[in-house]
């Protein structure tokens, strides 16, 4: 049979079938995400710029030979507002387990939380991606034999589909030898029918592994989606916790999505490691406690009561005057006194308006102020909280900040935060993370402050600064010391407020040093507890 000719038209509808697969091959797909360019470019740039991303890349390389294209698909689904995933059907059978993984993902329980932080940030995209690294690590361990057998369907496949664009040539070139009458010489015709055959074969080969592969896929999708469920609590986790650690050291949102990669991620690493990274809890409540009082502040606090005076305050007239008004007779009266202003008031002594100079904080960092206090808490955590929360104050009020670090009377280190310009979250960092050692100087560090006031005093005219002195000990000062401290403290209207952390009581008693130079001083034993100085942010 194979020396006879054949004719065209019949050997074209042997070969219909792989005439039709060589001429539209399906499409398939190695992303399981949709991605439109700009997600593509967001990728592609945050990859170039991470190391971290670069490096684990290369490790699941060693793993899996598609393991940049997974990591896509997982930075897609935390980036993207609203990721949308392809149908099964036209992914490439060797990337069927990153369409399992990232389904697996975007139905986990955390998944939803981790996307609210993560969805148009790239960055944090990223982070969300490196945090799942031990997970995806495991993950493509226990998904070996399901990645091997998809990838022999994959070409298994691909051999099919160049078996049918084989047919087609074969059939094309009998056309080209086929006589007038379309009779094709018998070679040709073999050729054909052989090409035919051998894709047969390729397809039903294809589906054998497609079948085997979907076998293997089944047997993996518990621990995938076990695997899954645990990544996107993990990440969820570690990019809550980043985010809370901005938002403590008073980085917001929009100052984070303004830096650069670089820069952000050397920021983030930074606040994880400093020396105040376990105290951020710690620092973020101070903050939120003096951001409350602010909401609650009023200019003239009623204090303590000294006595009875006349006026027409009547949140404050005596009870024997309001008595009054329950007699009708009387009420003429009562109205008359009011409009003379002479009403039985109680008097008190309140606290001083808000300052309007600098806000200066002289906080002690001698080597005591290293001992641990109630729940492992550093009384030198606690104090720079405290300062960081007077920074926060002073910006409200467009007022200049100075932080004062001191220690002994040879080590002293002076940060300024001027009220017209963003603070450097750098700078602030310098400022927390500082510590000095060495034994406790009062005169050094208050006498800068005042120095400071003078010369803000003389340059802008502003009086009534506030100093507010931190510390966990009592020092000696001179008596000359004193009497120039009180002058310049006469001059300039400024106030110096106190704040004992685990004093003895002989620092604080009446006659002691801090009870002397401070006109506000409060001491503080229990060092979680932030309300201990709430009233110092309603005054300054």
């Amino acid at each position: 049979m194979d020396d006879e000719p054949e004719r065209l038209d019949a050997l074209t509808r042997q070969a219909g079938r792989w005439l039709a697969l060589s001429a539209a091959p399906a499409e398939r797909h190695t992303g399981a995400v949709v991605a439109g360019p700009y997600d593509r470019v967001a990728w592609r740039d945050v990859y170039a710029r991470s190391a971290a991303l670069r490096e684990l890349s290369a490790q699941l390389l060693t793993r899996h030979a598609h393991a940049p294209d997974l990591l896509a698909d997982v930075f897609l689904c935390a980036y993207q507002a609203a990721p949308r995933l392809r149908e099964r059907a036209v992914m490439a059978p060797s990337h069927l387990v990153h369409h399992q993984v990232v389904t697996a993902l975007t139905q986990s329980p955390g998944f939803a939380a981790l996307h609210r932080e993560t969805a148009g940030d790239a960055y944090a995209a990223a982070m969300a991606v490196l945090a799942q690294a031990s997970a995806l690590r495991g993950l493509l361990e226990r998904s070996r034999e399901a990645r091997e057998r998809t990838g022999r369907a994959d070409r298994a496949r691909q051999e099919a589909e160049a078996a049918a664009t084989a047919v087609g040539e074969a059939l094309r070139q009998a056309a080209e030898e086929a006589d007038a009458q379309g009779e094709v010489p018998a070679p040709a015709a073999a050729a054909v029918r052989r090409a035919a055959e051998a894709a047969r074969e390729a397809e039903e080969s294809a589906r054998r592994e497609d079948g085997a592969a979907a076998r293997a896929m089944a047997a993996a999708v518990p621990g995938i989606r076990s695997a899954a469920r645990n990544a996107a609590s993990a990440a969820a986790e570690a990019v809550r916790q980043e985010a809370a650690l901005m938002r403590a050291w008073g980085v917001d949102a929009g100052e984070t999505e303004r830096m650069p990669f670089e820069e952000r991620a050397r920021l983030a690493e930074r606040l994880r490691s400093g020396r105040l990274a376990r105290w951020a809890e710690l620092i973020g409540r101070f903050r939120q406690m003096a951001a409350g009082e602010r909401a609650r502040k009023v200019e003239h606090a009623t204090g303590e009561l000294v006595g009875v005076t006349l006026g027409d305050d009547l949140s404050r007239v005596i009870p024997s005057e309001l008595a009054v008004l329950g007699v009708p007779e009387l009420r003429a009266v009562f109205a008359a006194r009011y409009a003379a202003g002479e009403l039985m008031l109680y008097e008190s002594r309140g606290e001083q308006g808000t300052g309007k100079g600098a806000v200066i904080a002289c906080v002690d960092t001698s080597h005591s102020m290293y001992a641990e206090g109630p729940g492992g808490i550093t009384r030198e955590a606690w104090s720079k909280a405290c300062a960081l929360a007077l920074l926060d104050q002073a910006r409200h009020a467009g007022r200049d900040f100075v932080g004062i670090l001191f220690s002994a009377a040879d080590k002293l280190q002076v940060f300024r935060f001027p009220g017209d310009r963003p603070a450097p979250v750098t700078d602030v960092l310098d400022f927390a993370e500082t510590f000095l050692g060495g034994g406790t100087d009062f005169q050094r560090p208050l006498g800068t402050a005042a120095k400071i006031l003078e010369e803000e005093f003389d340059s802008a005219s502003r009086a009534r600064g506030d100093v507010v002195l931190i510390t966990d000990d009592a020092c000696e000062v001179s008596e000359n010391w004193t009497r120039l401290w009180n002058e310049i403290k006469r001059r300039l209207d400024f106030r110096l407020f106190g704040v004992a952390i685990a004093t003895p009581d002989t620092a604080t008693a009446s006659g002691s040093v801090l009870e002397t130079l401070c006109d506000n001083l409060r001491t503080v034993d229990d060092l979680t507890d932030v309300h201990t100085t709430a009233d110092l942010f309603r005054v300054i």
